[in-house]
């Protein structure tokens, strides 16, 4: 009895109320968690959740007195939720809308069910007891929920938040319910074989104790109901005092007596049962005395238990948030690796693309090569004219050779470069497997490949341009081989020429600039041609004729005012 006294009663009932709101909360989540779906209104632990829920809510609560009864709901302050959590005017309407619903009690039940399968009650509970000054309006200082003990629970609540239930609330009858804490679910233990008798010993003394408590209820009940009776019967007596002096008083007193003798009678009926309850009471109390090292033990077991539960939930969090946190660089580092490949794809299309073009240039340089070596020999046996063009012809080909080595430095430079891709790439690969270090290297070979891609550009310009004077040096040098296989022509027309015109002279190319037809400047595109027939020097454009002389049986170039002359003649001569 000693340690009885010396304990808060209203401590002890919180503690209880605790243990039992983690037993419940805690068995809710892993028997959910086994059974692998979505739960329904008839699932033995939540139902047994919603009713130590209910209990945790009623301690502490404040009576209500109204004109003609008490009033001790928990739907007083649920119903402040949706003002201090705007979120929770959906469930509050919805709930005030239900039809099969009478009673604020009811309402509440249907609120957390509602709250539950939102997957916010802790939130809405959180926000309740935050505003402390607005729940001393309905809980006494030392409820639970204005205890430590209320931030706990709501803590433990979070962890409800990865179990889906599927409620159904109009159909149930949730304003008759008996909310009945069944302590049997909590108290099986499969590995302890040897402790059934203790286990039902202790089902016994909670029993007995749930059926002490029970009777103490109603006591409590049928006194508050006394109370209640007196009070009206005072306000009765007082309208009677005032009505006593226009009606006889003393039959009215008397009368009075009488009833008040028999509520008396009652009163002290109702008081000597509850002090044999009380008596009855601390019997049980004695009882539970000898089972306290026992409860110790299991409570100690429990503590066990919730903190393992504590830490595997904040690890849980842990590693969901780690997960979370690498998922999302894997899909950076993933999308950056895409990004790169198709850009290292593009380099070495255009790698590819540019060895083609260095093949094709060496082919035609080979060919060049071939031809200016026909061309020497023919330069070898021609005149001071041809010596003047090969000069140029070599010129021309060492201007070629040098753009060539450009050409060649640039290839081994987009092979280093190529070489210095590859080795990013490997980096790459090899970075992805460090978490802390990927950012900041790819943030830098990013903008390595903004550099390259830049001078990628660059080259592609530059190749553009080469191209084009590729093109056109390559329609000069086939100008220019042309004029080479007429060289040999020009040297036997030339002598066939000088003895058949002996009066016409040679026109030499330094002294024509110009065409003398079109008078159009001649170029490096722009070649100079000879009229076999006059001797003076045209463009191809004006000389783009030919016709057999007398020098030369075979049809020679000559200009266009020649071929005019010439075949007028031809014409005149023809009979």
């Amino acid at each position: 009895m000693s340690c009885f006294a010396v304990k808060d009663p209203t401590a002890v009932e919180r503690a209880n109320l605790l243990n039992m709101a983690k037993l419940s909360i805690k068995g809710l989540i892993e028997s959910a968690l086994s059974f692998g779906r979505t739960l329904d209104s008839d699932y033995p632990p939540l139902q047994q959740f919603f009713v130590v829920m209910e209990h945790c809510l009623k301690h502490g609560l404040k009576v209500r007195k109204s004109f003609l009864s008490y009033n001790k709901t928990i739907w007083g302050p649920l119903e402040l939720v949706e003002k201090l959590y705007p979120e929770a005017e959906e469930i509050a309407a919805s709930v005030r809308d239900l039809p099969g619903l009478k009673t604020p009690l009811g309402r509440a039940r249907a609120w957390l069910r509602l709250a539950l399968m939102q997957k916010k009650m802790a939130d809405y509970l959180r926000c309740l007891i935050i505003q402390r000054d607005l729940l001393s309006e309905f809980y006494e200082y030392h409820a639970l929920m204005m205890e430590e003990e209320g931030a706990v629970i709501v803590g433990l609540l979070v962890g409800l938040n990865v179990i889906d239930a599927n409620l159904c609330v109009k159909g149930e009858d949730l304003d008759s319910q008996v909310g009945v804490i069944d302590f049997s679910m909590y108290l099986k233990s499969d590995d302890d074989i040897g402790g059934k008798e203790r286990n039902v010993q202790i089902a016994a003394i909670l029993d007995q104790k749930n059926y002490v408590e029970e009777l103490n209820r109603q006591l409590n009940s049928t006194v508050s109901s006394l109370h209640a009776r007196v009070d009206s019967l005072e306000k009765s007596n007082t309208k009677l005092i005032e009505e006593a002096t226009k009606v006889d008083v003393e039959a009215e007193l008397q009368t009075y007596k009488h009833s008040r003798q028999g509520l008396d009678e009652m009163y002290n009926e109702a008081r000597r049962q509850l002090r044999e309850e009380s008596q009855l009471r601390q019997d049980m109390e004695n009882e539970l005395v000898v089972q306290v090292s026992m409860k110790h033990e299991i409570e100690l077991a429990m503590k066990l238990l919730e903190k393992d539960i504590h830490e595997k939930q904040d690890t849980l969090i842990g590693l969901r948030q780690q997960l979370d946190e690498v998922k999302a660089i894997n899909m950076e580092m993933y999308q950056k690796l895409q990004v790169s490949e198709d850009a290292m794809k593009e380099k070495n299309e255009i790698i590819g693309r540019l060895e083609d073009k260095t093949n094709q240039i060496n082919a035609a340089m080979k060919q060049l090569e071939q031809r200016l070596q026909q061309a020497e020999k023919a330069q070898m046996e021609a005149e001071a004219e041809d010596e003047k063009l090969k000069q140029e012809y070599v010129n021309k080909s060492e201007s070629l050779q040098k753009e060539f080595s450009q050409k060649e430095k640039q290839l081994l430079q987009l092979e280093t470069d190529l070489k210095i891709e590859k080795e990013w790439r490997q980096t790459l690969e090899d970075d992805l497997q460090k978490e802390k270090e990927t950012v900041s290297h790819l943030r830098i070979e990013t903008q390595e490949i903004i550099n390259l891609k830049k001078e990628f550009l660059k080259l592609q310009e530059k190749n553009k341009q080469l191209k084009r004077i590729c093109q056109d040096q390559e329609a000069a040098l086939q100008e220019l081989a042309s004029k080479l296989s007429e060289s040999k022509l020009k040297i036997e027309d030339i002598k066939e020429a000088n003895k058949a015109l002996q009066g016409q002279v040679w026109l030499k190319d330094k002294e024509a600039t110009h065409c003398k037809l079109c008078e159009k400047e001649f170029s490096l595109s722009k070649r100079k041609h000879h009229c076999r027939n006059c001797g003076e020097i045209f463009c191809n454009a004006c000389s783009d004729n030919e016709l057999p002389l007398p020098s030369s049986p075979k049809p020679v170039r000559v200009c266009d005012s020649c071929h005019a002359i010439l075949i007028q003649r031809c014409s005149s001569n023809v009979p």
